[in-house]
């Protein structure tokens, strides 16, 4: 090879780049990596296909997770949806179950995110402005109504109350006659990368770290179709990390979360197989699918070396995506049509497990139906119309993408080794170090946007005047009102004494070792509030105050 490249070098490509010379200097990913003009077999170094490539299904499933993926059952066509009331947001539900959809994804207002009612003085503004607002067991079987929870897999994006909202969940399906193990889905449960990018933290990291192993190890026992965690690099991306980054700080704080539970005496077997990550989709299409192969083989060969696990479910990376929020206009925004469908396609082809298409309004506002509706056709054509979902990983073997996977997990594998000198993920992120990276990295793409160099189409180049011309999705003004008469209604007919029997009981055991899943279930079930549940946590733990 080297010979027949140095003969094209002279022969081919020297007088071609003399007639023409390239557009620029140098090519590179959107992290950093070197783009090569060509790359031909000696490019994947020493690649061993057994070792590092394999077949899918088998370790270190750098193809696939599934032995025939999309041939047997497609992904799970999960489009992220709430806002306003819950039975605004139920009428969603339902009209995109109609339209396709295989999966319900909830997505909660800020006050539900980070434990205050509706009637807090801190929710005003906010009540179902960026998702459904939930205070109690009676508005999640307002959202629910008419879903049949044990045929429907649901997700819920929440993180600081995830305790709470899942218990809300398993309420809502005992009264429906279906039991906690029949019931299958997600709840995110990932705070720590709420410290490290999102920011809708409650408590200091050692308790929000409890209460997520309470739950990984609650769901163990009591919920095993369900994931009890969804570790969470979507948030890292949008926050401005590079994909290597992503992957890095994703699979550092998974590590994080399987050595709390490996504290409460759990084998790592009997866990890691429900655990379950979540992955943002940019926009440099090869290496995105490429980041999507590297963290799969890199957390197969983490989990399996660093844990010992032995069951094959255990070393599988599951994963779900969503296209790049971050990378949506308000400038012509149909272009995001564009970026969300080769978003979404560099998802099927990196071999996700549920996929979420970001509507083409969403940087101006929550999305109408009709750009719903054509967020969801977007993953259907790619699913029906396209052939790529008829063959296993059909990129593998590109010597550009094996080479860019093994370079995305040879970053990301240096980024793991410095935390764990840092003293691991808790330590690094008291630090600030996963922040202070994000940021550099978010700066240097905002300056390259600035200056130029990175073209945005519409943004920075081929602009028009072009006036805007989109239907915005609007949620009225009154919700707020409504969402605290609701609230008054169901404190005067609950039982109070009930209730707060649950809370007292719920901070005792707070101050103790306990898994304080069952005794949230039983407030839901007295009807404490989610946000009195969460104050009866602050007053043990207190709220958390960044420093860096």
């Amino acid at each position: 090879m080297s010979k027949e490249r140095t003969d094209w070098e002279q022969e081919v490509l020297g007088p071609a780049i003399e007639r023409h010379a390239e557009r620029q200097p140098e090519f590179q990913t959107g992290s950093g990596i070197p783009v090569e003009r060509v790359y031909d077999p000696d490019s994947t170094g020493d690649l061993d296909y057994s070792k590092d490539i394999g077949y899918p299904g088998a370790f270190p499933y750098t193809r696939g997770v599934q032995p025939t993926m999309y041939r047997g059952r497609l992904w799970t066509m999960r489009q992220y949806a709430g806002f306003g009331t819950a039975e605004e947001s139920n009428k969603r539900y339902q009209y995109l179950l109609q339209q396709g959809q295989t999966g319900l994804s909830v997505a909660f207002d800020l006050p539900t995110q980070m434990g205050y009612d509706s009637d807090h003085p801190l929710a005003e503004g906010e009540v179902g402005k960026v998702g459904v607002s939930i205070n109690s067991v009676r508005d999640m079987e307002a959202l629910l109504d008419g879903i049949p929870l044990d045929k429907v897999s649901t997700s819920m994006t929440i993180n600081s109350t995830a305790a709470i909202l899942l218990a809300f969940y398993i309420a809502v399906a005992k009264r429906r006659g279906v039991s906690p193990s029949a019931l299958t889905g997600t709840v995110q449960n990932d705070v720590l990368k709420e410290y490290i990018a999102r920011g809708t933290y409650i408590y200091p990291v050692v308790p929000s770290m409890r209460i997520a192993g309470d739950i990984i190890t609650y769901c163990a026992q009591e919920l095993p179709r369900w994931n009890p965690i969804s570790i969470s690099g979507y948030h890292i991306r949008e926050a401005g990390s590079t994909a290597v980054q992503e992957v890095a700080f994703t699979l550092a704080n998974a590590v994080a979360y399987v050595e709390e539970v490996l504290r409460r005496g759990l084998h790592v077997d009997s866990f890691a197989p429900r655990l379950a990550f979540f992955f943002n989709a940019h926009s440099d299409f090869f290496e995105e699918i490429a980041k999507f192969r590297a963290a799969r083989r890199l957390w197969a060969r983490i989990v399996s070396d660093r844990f010992g696990a032995q069951d094959p479910q255990s070393q599988m990376l599951r994963f779900h995506t969503q296209t790049a929020g971050a990378t949506l206009t308000a400038q012509q925004p149909d272009n995001n049509v564009i970026r969300v469908t080769l978003q979404a396609l560099s998802a099927v082809l990196g071999g996700t497990q549920s996929l979420h298409t970001n509507a083409l309004d969403e940087a101006l506002a929550l999305p109408t139906e009709r750009a719903a509706r054509t967020a969801l056709r977007t993953q259907q054509v790619i699913a029906y119309e396209t052939g790529v979902a008829s063959t296993v990983d059909p990129l593998a073997g590109s010597y550009f993408l094996e080479s860019l996977t093994n370079e995305i997990e040879r970053g990301a594998m240096e980024y793991i080794e410095r935390i764990d000198r840092l003293g691991g993920t808790l330590k690094a992120i008291e630090s600030g170090y996963q922040q202070q990276e994000i940021q550099d990295a978010a700066y240097k793409w905002q300056a390259d946007i600035d200056n130029g160099s990175r073209t945005i189409v519409g943004v920075n180049r081929f602009q028009d005047d072009q006036p805007l011309a989109v239907d915005l999705l609007k949620v009225s003004s009154e919700l707020r009102a409504q969402q605290v008469e609701s609230l008054d209604r169901l404190k005067v007919e609950r039982d109070s004494d009930a209730a707060n029997t649950g809370l007292g009981a719920l901070r005792s055991a707070a101050a103790t070792n306990a898994n304080l899943m069952p005794h949230i279930i039983n407030c839901v079930e007295k009807l404490a509030t989610l946000g009195e549940i969460s104050d009866a946590l602050r007053t043990v733990y207190g709220d958390y105050q960044a420093t860096n």
